[in-house]
């Protein structure tokens, strides 16, 4: 801006018309450009910074968070409210500090989320098992290190671990921690990426550490016979399959059954549930619970409650007298998240990358990770010791004549001189003669020299150990499997988890005791279900419909009538009578495609009742043939809902009837033919949607109506009927009066 006249004026770059070179143009771009330069960059920083966890175990947030407590001093100070604690990470961990705060809260010992937590912690934590049982605010809460952190930091001021600035370059953080155990297996680890996620389960600590050394002793060591399998910290019972378990070793994906621990009191004739699946809470179990009882598949239940008190989990279920409670305990298992999967994939960051790993694989990438933490420890050491032989060496010149070094130092009559005449006066270098310069003249006396050059001796055999540690990889094994053998017996904890042997499971849906009444079925021509008891149609039996329906099905079955929907997209939609509620004939009914969820306007055109699949079903197409299907073709073994291909496309249908044996049928073509002909003339096929045989011969004409014969429909009916097919069928009948399916 310029001045004149002490006023401002505008520059020309500032004015509102100035032309700015490109401004509102439009230019074509590939969308995998703008894929490439926008979006990856995104999903690359989520992948790498955020949600995969690396080889020691933590995602970057909880070492910020973890490594700012240590900072902190609390790995064996006092306890401090959180708050203090989320206010401080928020120096490597700018995004907020309730995200920081929900990490410390699952950290957190009283979470209970971790087999190994992290953090001390004193007051409201909330629980991993629980849904709506919420932390307390983080000025409420205290926490500090768990001792087990001494495990993570050890030696991490030895330059065991790189260092890189924080986001604003103000302060250093550890890239990794110096972990002495393999914690990326010991602590369960859950996160969602872009185009990829991570979910790895806990084992025990005395397991991995057996299983670790034993690898470093033998590459070739059967993880299975030291690690059984996860042990989760909600306890359980874990569903022993050996063959999977050796798929998610040596891939690093399967999934793990786990069930719930329950005990029974006879006296007060209620189960009560202690431990349950990780993927689980106790509010998703109950309310799972309670709407089977509404739904009326578990009657053995009379009340569910939530117990939980300071003790810990406890679901409590009371009984109706006489209930096996191990047979209604494996109903439960099969329709409720007391029994849960746990999905593993085990995608650790390796360098910078994504990895999916089997257990072997982790243990290999942790001990040359370690190993290369031992080395920086003792490489850090040896300098050290190095540094301080060297002065001591400087020192013990000066044994030689003191008095010399006193008569030098106080002849010198610049200070600036004391070193470099110290260094000519006994042959030292200048960081050995800034030492000796620095030595209080209390300290310049025979007894105190040769006190510190008697370490020099004790010196040499620690750099020479040391060297040899550096030169010799069975070393630095050796040093890490006692590492990990003093940790064990330190910080093991009995199994929480228990294996499950030898279970039989019933995987498929065993069938629901349904009351069997007698039941009147209707259908409407616009989709609407009626289920009526006869004592109910006999108070009315004036039916509601919709404007312009009617009824085209009506059936005398049981409450476990079979039901086939067939719609005009070549489907089969099966359902039973029981599926449908007991209605009033004042009612409208139940809209069929919305319970069955069929798809977006696929209209229903046939609906069929049968008590069993008995029968034939018998479908007549515009091209005059005829298909006969065993009813048996829709049965299946599992309750599935939904049958494709439940009827030929190759031309329009005309009509479909069940039958229960063979009969009759009465044709007619759209050119004024009538034909009679017997379904026994065709045989049966298997597949739903055969195109079936020619049954009447057409010429430049097709089949109109199709509809089971009943005598007297016709004067001189033979003269219609064909003792063989295809037939053409002959003139007469009046299609005028039939109505047309």
């Amino acid at each position: 801006m310029k001045k004149k006249n002490g006023k401002e004026k505008p520059s020309s770059a500032k004015k509102p018309n100035a032309y700015i070179e490109g401004a509102g143009k439009v230019e074509d771009q590939p969308i995998t450009e703008t894929l490439i330069g926008n979006y990856m960059p995104y999903a690359m920083s989520v992948i790498v910074s955020r949600a995969l966890p690396e080889i020691d175990g933590f995602k970057p947030s909880h070492r910020k968070l973890l490594y700012t407590m240590y900072k902190m001093g609390l790995l064996n100070g006092a306890r401090t409210k959180s708050a203090n604690i989320v206010g401080q990470t928020m120096k490597l961990n700018p995004h907020g500090d309730a995200a920081i705060y929900e990490t410390m809260v699952r950290l957190a010992r009283g979470n209970e989320s971790l087999l190994h937590p992290y953090i001390d912690s004193k007051g409201n934590f909330g629980k991993a098992y629980s849904r709506d049982m919420s932390y307390a605010a983080s000025r409420y809460t205290e926490a500090k290190l768990d001792p087990i952190c001494a495990e993570l930091f050890a030696d991490i001021d030895k330059d065991t671990v790189d260092f890189a600035p924080n986001y604003d370059n103000s302060m250093t953080e550890p890239v990794l921690l110096p972990v002495k155990f393999p914690s990326v297996l010991v602590n369960s680890n859950i996160g969602i990426a872009v185009g990829m996620a991570s979910n790895i389960c806990s084992f025990n600590l005395t397991e991995v550490c057996e299983t670790a050394a034993a690898l470093m002793k033998n590459p070739d060591h059967d993880v299975i016979s030291t690690l059984p399998g996860p042990d989760f910290p909600g306890g359980g019972y874990i569903i022993a399959d050996e063959q999977e378990m050796r798929r998610i070793y040596e891939s690093g994906r399967g999934s793990v059954k786990v069930r719930s621990r329950y005990t029974f009191d006879s006296d007060a004739n209620c189960v009560e549930i202690t431990e349950i699946p990780p993927t689980a809470t106790s509010e998703a179990i109950i309310d799972k619970i309670v709407e089977l009882v509404k739904l009326g598949k578990i009657k053995e239940i009379t009340d569910v409650r939530d117990e939980t008190d300071l003790s810990g989990l406890k679901i409590t279920l009371d009984l109706k007298r006489r209930v096996d409670p191990d047979a209604l305990m494996q109903k439960l298992f099969r329709l409720t998240p007391l029994q849960d999967v746990f999905s593993c994939n085990f995608n650790i960051l390796i360098g910078g990358m994504p990895k999916v790993m089997g257990i072997k694989e982790i243990l290999y990438e942790w001990s040359d990770f370690r190993m290369t933490g031992v080395k920086r420890r003792v490489k850090y050491d040896l300098r050290k010791k190095k540094e301080k032989l060297h002065l001591l060496q400087g020192l013990s010149k000066i044994l030689l004549d003191i008095d010399k070094a006193i008569k030098i130092i106080r002849e010198t009559e610049e200070e600036n001189e004391v070193v470099p005449n110290l260094m000519i006066g006994f042959g030292i270098d200048e960081i050995q003669a800034e030492y000796v310069a620095d030595i209080k003249l209390r300290n310049i006396n025979k007894a105190f020299i040769l006190k510190r050059i008697e370490e020099i001796e004790q010196l040499k055999a620690d750099i020479e150990d040391m060297e040899d540690i550096l030169s010799s990889e069975r070393r630095v094994k050796q040093i890490i499997i006692s590492e990990l053998k003093e940790i064990s017996e330190k910080y093991g904890k009995p199994r929480k988890s228990q294996f499950l042997y030898d279970v039989e499971e019933d995987n498929e849906e065993q069938a629901e005791e349904v009351p069997d009444y007698s039941v009147n079925l209707f259908f409407t021509r616009e989709g609407y279900f009626k289920k009526i008891t006869p004592q109910s149609l006999r108070m009315s039996s004036e039916h509601k419909l919709k404007e312009n329906d009617e009824i085209v099905m009506s059936h005398e079955g049981t409450n476990r009538t079979e039901l086939l929907f067939f719609t005009d997209k070549y489907q089969v939609y099966k359902a039973k009578a029981s599926d449908f509620d007991d209605t009033k004939a004042s009612v409208m009914g139940e809209y069929v495609p919305a319970k069955l969820e069929a798809e977006n306007g696929e209209r229903i055109i046939k609906a069929i009742a049968c008590e069993d699949f008995s029968g034939m079903l018998v479908l007549f197409f515009k091209n005059g043939k005829c298909a006969k299907v065993p009813m048996s073709s829709f049965e299946t073994k599992t309750r599935r809902k939904k049958l494709a291909n439940a009827y030929s496309d190759a031309s329009p249908l005309v009509s479909m009837w069940h039958i229960k044996e063979d009969r009759d049928f009465l044709l007619y073509s759209a050119a004024g033919k009538t034909l009679i002909f017997n379904t026994a003339l065709i045989l049966p096929k298997a597949a739903r949607d055969t195109q079936g045989v020619q049954v009447m011969r057409l010429t430049k004409t097709e089949l109109a109506a199709a509809m089971p014969y009943e005598e007297g429909t016709l004067r001189d009916p033979d003269k219609y009927r064909a003792k063989n097919v295809p037939a053409a069928g002959a003139a007469g009948g009046d299609i005028t009066q039939l109505k047309l399916e």
